[in-house]
């Protein structure tokens, strides 16, 4: 079991649930989160006055898959999530060892589970 974990522009959202849709995952979480990197910020104007806006908006998306379905999660969100502008910011696909998954209703473990 893995946990794989995206941050991706807030905007490419629905493109990649319908991607991985495609590839029969439906099960995700997703999260506003904010964050700093290569991007380093970037330059607005409010009320005429022009600021630098350090922390930029993004999306999370965690999903905890069974192995098989390791290679087309990725897939399907590096087809979603991809901008084709070459620019920096389209984001980072993350994959963890997932140790143990609890369904709490059942009480069911491992692959189950999830």
């Amino acid at each position: 079991m893995k946990l794989i974990v995206a941050i991706i522009q807030p905007h490419k959202v629905e493109e990649v649930k319908a991607e991985l849709t495609k590839n029969e995952i439906y099960r995700l979480t997703v999260s506003d989160v904010q964050g700093y990197g290569q991007q380093k910020g970037k330059t607005e104007v409010f009320r005429g006055h022009e600021y630098q806006v350090n922390l930029l908006r993004k999306v999370r998306i965690e999903i905890a898959v069974n192995d098989e379905f390791v290679k087309p999660t990725i897939d399907a969100i590096l087809k979603g999530a991809k901008t084709g502008e070459g620019k920096i910011g389209d984001g980072k696909i993350f994959v963890m060892p997932l140790e143990e998954a609890i369904r709490i209703r059942t009480g069911e473990k491992g692959s189950s589970a999830i």
